[in-house]
């Protein structure tokens, strides 16, 4: 295929060629048909991001076992047990009755689901998350010592969709701020999930060690 269009698979290769060795890239695969998500694994990617759980459900039925799937979007509580059983990584956790329920969920399947916190540090009031005093307050109060079942990697933020690249910077470094500061009391987080298709690249030099990009890989939806 032509380098002026490149195909899915080559897309994947050139944002891997940007990122340091340690950054994770989550390919966002929302709308897409499962023959675009085979296209992808022709590059080796298997990290693939969904929002719905319905789709979710539908292409992890219909696709290689091997693929890790990421819950990226907003999960509301009564739609946790639909992925407990095979979901890779919660992204979206804004709420420590999410928690609850994922740990609840998680041990009547006998395993232990990985989840990142996610933190409100976008100037939207759209955006889901915990505030990060809140958030602060949560963690420093033990109150994840009780989940056995549920294992917090990190933390994960959006920056307001803006064409003001310094207020996405302030943002991400916000969030890494806020990361850093809370390793101390976990040592085993290893996840800053930062940084999408139109900031991708601000989130990296901020410190971000995973990105969910979908458009620059997909096309538009």
């Amino acid at each position: 295929m032509s380098d002026s269009n490149p195909s899915i698979a080559d897309r994947i290769v050139s944002i891997r060629e940007e990122l340091p060795p340690e950054v994770t890239l989550v390919a966002v695969s929302k709308t897409k048909p499962n023959a675009s998500i085979q296209d992808a694994m022709e590059a080796d990617q298997l990290d693939f991001g969904e929002n719905r759980v319905q789709e979710l459900q539908e292409k992890e039925a219909a696709l290689p076992k091997s693929i890790r799937w990421h819950q990226i979007g907003h999960l509301q509580t009564n739609k946790v047990k639909a992925i407990v059983p095979f979901v890779h990584l919660i992204h979206a956790v804004d709420s420590e009755r999410l928690l609850v329920e994922i740990d609840r969920r998680a041990k009547n399947h006998g395993r232990t689901v990985d989840a990142l916190l996610q933190v409100h540090i976008a100037q939207e009031d759209m955006k889901f998350g915990w505030q990060a005093p809140d958030l602060t307050r949560f963690i420093e109060g033990n109150a994840l010592a009780g989940l056995e079942h549920v294992r917090i990697r990190g933390l994960m933020g959006m920056a307001t969709f803006t064409p003001d690249h310094q207020q996405v910077a302030r943002e991400f470094k916000g969030l890494r701020l806020l990361y850093e500061s809370l390793l101390d009391s976990n040592p085993s987080w290893d996840t800053l999930s930062m940084g999408m298709s139109g900031d991708w690249r601000i989130a990296i030099d901020e410190g971000s060690t995973m990105i969910r990009v979908g458009s620059s890989i997909f096309g538009g939806r």
